[in-house]
C-alpha cells in the first residue's frame, strides 16, 4: 500500500493535489518535509526550466539532476549551459552505463531503435531507465516537469504519486497548468529555453528521436514518431493503479 498516511496529513495532501494550489508553496512545504531526500530531475524544457527558476527563486535545498544520454540535441546542451550561467546551481548529470551501451551498440548498431518497438524500449533502457534509477537512488520524493495537458496518458496521471518500482513519491508541481500559462511564466521571467521550441518541438528527447509537431498532432507526437500513438512513453512516468486503489483523496484530473 503507498504509505500516504504515513508521511502526510489530510491537509498537506488537499494542498498538494488542489488544482489551484501554489506550486511555490509546495515546493517549499516538500522541501521541508522531504530535507535532504528530494531531488528533481531536469531534461531542460520549459516546464523544467520553470520548476528551476522557481526552486532557485526561493532557494530551496532540493538536489537537481539530468540524464545525458548522449544522443541529446546541440540546442539542449546550449540551454543547459545557459542554465548554469544564470542560476549557477548544481546540476549532476547521470549517463549510460558504458560496458551496457557498448554492448548494446556492437550487437544491434546505432539505429536499432528504428526496427521495433522492443528495442527501442532497450535503448531507452540503458540510455535513461538504468541512469535514472542510480539518480534517484536514496531519495523519497522526485519532482518532474509532468502536466496532464501534455498527452492522453499524463492526464491519468496524479499530482502526487508513489511509485512502487522506484519505491518513492513523485510530485508535479506544474500538473494543472496550461501551455498558455507556462509560455506566460518563461516570457515574464526571462527564463532561457530550448530555441527548438520556436521551431515546433514541443516536447524534446534524444534527437534521432524527437520531430517537430505538426499542427493538430498530440503533445507527444514528435516522440518516437514512427510508431504508433497508443502511450508513448519510454517508461520514466507510468500511471500507478496503487494511487486510486489505496488513497483516494489524491487528485487525478
Amino acid at each position: 500500500m503507498p504509505p500516504f498516511d504515513t508521511f502526510f496529513n489530510p491537509d498537506e495532501i488537499a494542498a498538494l493535489t488542489a488544482p489551484d494550489f501554489s506550486p511555490e508553496q509546495n515546493l517549499a512545504l516538500l522541501a521541508t518535509k522531504f530535507a535532504g531526500s528530494i531531488v528533481f530531475s531536469t531534461s531542460f524544457g520549459l516546464e523544467d526550466q520553470a520548476i528551476t527558476h522557481l526552486l532557485h527563486a526561493a532557494q530551496l535545498p532540493v538536489s537537481v539532476f539530468t540524464l545525458d544520454t548522449g544522443r541529446l540535441f546541440p540546442e539542449t546542451y546550449k540551454v543547459w549551459s545557459r542554465t548554469l550561467e544564470k542560476y549557477g546551481m548544481n546540476i549532476d548529470v547521470y549517463a549510460p552505463d558504458t560496458t551496457a551501451l557498448e554492448s548494446l551498440l556492437h550487437k544491434k548498431g546505432p539505429l536499432s531503435f528504428y526496427e521495433s518497438v522492443e528495442n527501442r524500449k532497450e535503448c531507452c533502457e540503458i540510455r535513461k531507465l538504468e541512469p535514472l534509477t542510480r539518480a534517484l537512488k536514496g531519495y523519497k520524493l522526485w519532482i518532474t516537469g509532468i502536466r496532464a495537458e501534455q498527452s492522453p496518458n499524463r492526464q491519468h496521471m496524479e499530482v502526487l504519486e508513489w511509485d512502487e518500482r522506484l519505491g518513492l513519491f513523485k510530485f508535479h508541481p506544474l500538473f494543472y497548468w496550461s501551455q498558455e500559462k507556462l509560455v506566460d511564466f518563461i516570457s515574464q521571467h526571462n527564463i532561457p529555453y530550448n530555441s527548438l521550441h520556436d521551431k515546433g518541438f514541443v516536447s524534446i528527447g534524444c534527437s534521432p528521436c524527437t520531430r517537430a509537431v505538426r499542427e493538430g498532432e498530440d503533445f507527444r507526437a514528435g516522440r518516437w514518431w514512427w510508431e504508433d500513438n497508443s502511450g508513448k512513453e519510454c517508461g520514466l512516468h507510468q500511471p500507478s493503479d496503487n494511487n486510486n486503489k489505496n488513497v483516494n483523496t489524491v487528485a487525478a484530473l
